[in-house]
């Protein structure tokens, strides 16, 4: 095997036995040994003649002049203070014992002076049962992604230590980088049997930028969660929940960051207003009136048409006021069909020439399908009548590519325009999940089994992904909600543990840490999903059709689902409820802002409510690539699931986490039942309603505990509740 001159020194010290012992610790049945090495200092993890794991915890290149143990502070097992050449260092490890052992190591340096860190090795090397690293047999099965999680998963085999989650908070990182002037792309991954965290390092070159850590400030340089699992199984759908419980552990030992309120409500009545007020939203063909995808530019696409239409349509229930924009958009669905082929077209007969009318991305022949089938399921007969005449098309589509799609084919013969997304040969491969819902869809309007078994087949078709499931988030998100509604068909437990594939796959794209470089300071980002499987951006369409979909995943779950699964769902879409609002142009500084948008994509207008479409964790210029109208409907799903309006209750009710089950037992009292995860917090707010007076209200728990006020005034209250309770609230 290969091996690098820091794996060949690393092998040396350990055969040598000359690090010298500082300490040792015990986590569960892993046994700490934290040791001083000629450059580095370790943490060796090991369990009984089953290998473990060599962590470099700091880097001392010379050596460390001096190293030592010193007093821990409250809730450290140990802290330790060093001292080389770049300055001194305070290394401490905190254990967390619970299922699943988190290991966690934070360590700060105070430069000596003005230090450059031009390279620095990685820092996980796993070792036998001999603490050869060289011996030691085994897998990385996902690593960081671009600027997302800073994620490492590896199972050593032999011998058969475990399953590994190495996870770096580059949160707690923000000041090194921003001093640095780097970005952790792609910082963690590497070649086994080197692994984890490459510290960034400015380009090299004849003159590299001179960046350094500035003498005397205190700097976190380093944050490292390890969880540990003792099983290896190698099969899909076990290592897929594995990651998720592994990663549900690291979570919950994160400082998370905090959310604002947003007022979705006044955020939709404004969309509205300016999709039917702004000449720039629409358009009109053969005499029917069809939205713009972005701001004054491209062609009307039913994608587009579809999604804010069917946005529209629930903001139109939970309001109980005819909205007429709805019914004129809904008017000119029809032009989208093609009585020859049977088939939703992406353009209108009249797009122009620039165009290939017949060319269609995989993913574009069924969402809007799947927002059509919303539709005819709440009752839209012309909807319903226009699903049935397109849905044989699309299976037809499925069988010719046998359930794998390409990225692009045409609609006429299905010619195959461009078959893989880069040249590993892989199409849109998250495309089988969302055609298994709109089977599921057309299975409940009909009962037709023949649509229950092709969802079925496209879910088979999908085994053996693994972490490349994933191409873009919103479609992955809706293969699990299709798995889940499957499960709950089928009794059939594989489908739940295949929905579990679906969402590690999804989350390992998933930004989990709060970025404050370059304009990214203006906004949020944890949690945010990038678009694409390797997109650079996250974007605001896929943000909020995941969110929906998880809506779904959640309530279709019930008690059956992972405890950890259901936190990491729950989490993801409090944080979209106040990432997402930073798309919209009047919520960021104009100079974070674009001045200058992909070419076809229109421009950027702050006045207008509609979102950008990208945001940037390392902080670049947002809407680069436009302002899309087509994500407008994020604003109406958004007010229509955390806003919640009852019968003469002078207030409307705001949760961040969905209400699964709720009932009204009095006149002046309300029950429900939150979905989110156990230990988490949720926000309750109650919000006055115009021409009304707040009452005196009382929150409590199923067991009777009252939740006292967190904040009052005499427009809002706030309280914070157990997001996996069962509240009561009476006034």
């Amino acid at each position: 095997m290969p091996a690098s001159p820091q794996v060949l020194m690393l092998r040396e010290e350990l055969r040598a036995g000359s690090m010298r012992p500082l300490g040792k610790l015990a986590l569960r049945d892993l046994e700490i040994e934290v040791a001083v090495g000629q450059d580095s200092l370790w943490a060796l993890i090991r369990r009984a003649r089953r290998g473990g794991i060599a962590l470099r915890i700091a880097h001392a290149p010379g050596g460390c002049r001096t190293a030592r143990t010193a007093a821990a502070r409250d809730g450290e097992a140990m802290r330790i203070e060093l001292e080389s050449v770049t300055g001194a260092q305070s290394v401490v490890l905190r254990l967390h014992a619970d299922e699943v052992p988190v290991l966690r190591v934070t360590t700060t340096l105070t430069p000596s002076g003005d230090v450059l860190i031009p390279f620095l090795p990685r820092d996980i090397y796993p070792i036998d049962a001999r603490d050869d690293p060289l011996a030691a047999v085994g897998k990385v099965e996902a690593a960081q992604r671009g600027l997302n999680g800073g994620v490492c998963y590896f199972r050593l085999a032999e011998p058969a230590f475990g399953s590994v989650l190495y996870f770096q908070n580059f949160t707690a990182l923000n000041r090194r980088f921003k001093h640095t002037g780097t970005t952790p792309d792609g910082a963690v991954g590497g070649e086994w049997p080197e692994l984890g965290y490459l510290p960034p390092a400015p380009p090299q070159s004849p003159q590299p930028p001179i960046k350094p850590l500035p003498a005397g400030e205190d700097v976190i340089v380093y944050d490292a969660l390890l969880a540990v699992h003792d099983n290896i199984d190698a099969d899909e759908a076990a290592m897929a929940q594995r990651y998720l419980s592994l990663l549900a552990a690291i979570y919950r030992r994160l400082e998370l960051p905090r959310t604002e309120f947003h007022d979705w409500i006044a955020r939709a009545d404004r969309s509205l207003r300016d999709l039917d007020k702004a000449p720039e939203a629409t358009i009109r063909h053969y005499g029917f009136r069809y939205l713009h995808p972005y701001t004054a530019a491209e062609y009307p696409d039913s994608m587009a048409q579809l999604s804010v239409l069917s946005a529209l349509r629930d903001y139109e229930a939970w309001t109980g006021r005819e909205i007429p924009l709805q019914a004129e958009l809904a008017r000119g669905l029809r032009k989208f069909y093609d009585p020859k082929l049977r088939a939703l077209r992406r353009y209108l007969p009249n797009v122009g020439r620039d165009k290939d009318a017949d060319a269609v991305d995989s993913w574009y022949l069924y969402h809007p399908l799947l927002n059509l089938g919303r539709l005819a399921l709440d009752g839209d007969k012309r909807a319903e009548r226009l699903f049935r005449d397109s849905i044989d098309y699309a299976i037809k589509a499925a069988h010719h590519f046998r359930y794998v799609w390409p990225i692009q084919f045409k609609v006429g013969d299905f010619s195959v325009i461009t078959e893989a997304r880069n040249d590993d040969g892989l199409g849109q491969t998250d495309v089988g999940g969302i055609y298994a819902y709109v089977m599921l869809q057309a299975f409940e309007l009909t009962d037709d089994k023949r649509f229950l078994d092709e969802a079925r087949a496209a879910i088979r078709a999908l085994k053996g992904m693994r972490f490349e499931l994933n191409y873009q988030a919103n479609l992955t998100a809706w293969g699990a909600a299709a798995c889940m509604r499957l499960w709950r068909i089928d009794d059939d437990p594989a489908y739940l543990a295949h929905s579990y594939v679906f969402l590690a796959s999804f989350f390992h794209n998933a930004a989990l840490w709060e970025s404050e470089l370059g304009h990214a300071r203006h906004y949020r980002n944890f949690m945010g999903v990038t678009a694409l499987h390797d997109a650079p951006y996250m974007a605001m369409y896929e943000c909020f059709d995941s969110f929906a979909a998880f809506e779904h995943y959640l309530k279709d779950g019930g008690p059956d689902l992972d405890a950890g699964v259901r936190m990491l769902l729950s989490e993801y879409c409090r944080y979209a409820l106040d990432r997402a609002w930073f798309y919209y142009p009047d919520a960021l500084p104009p100079e974070a802002i674009a001045p200058e948008q992909r070419e076809n994509n229109g421009h950027v207008d702050r006045k207008l409510s509609f979102p950008l479409e990208d945001l940037y964790v390392d902080g670049q210029q947002a809407g680069q690539v436009g302002q899309e109208i087509y994500g407008c409907g994020a604003a109406f799903v958004f007010a229509t699931r955390a806003f919640h309006r009852f019968r003469d209750a002078p207030f409307t009710l705001f949760c961040d986490h969905f209400l699964l089950a709720a009932d009204r037992p009095g006149e002046r009292t309300l029950s429900f039942q939150l979905g989110g995860g156990e230990g988490c917090s949720a926000t309750l707010i109650l919000i006055r309603k115009p021409r009304a007076k707040l009452p005196a209200v009382k929150v409590a728990t199923l067991g009777g505990d009252r939740v006292r006020p967190h904040a009052d005034g005499q427009d809002r209250i706030t309280f914070h509740v157990p997001a996996d309770g069962r509240i009561s609230l009476s006034w």
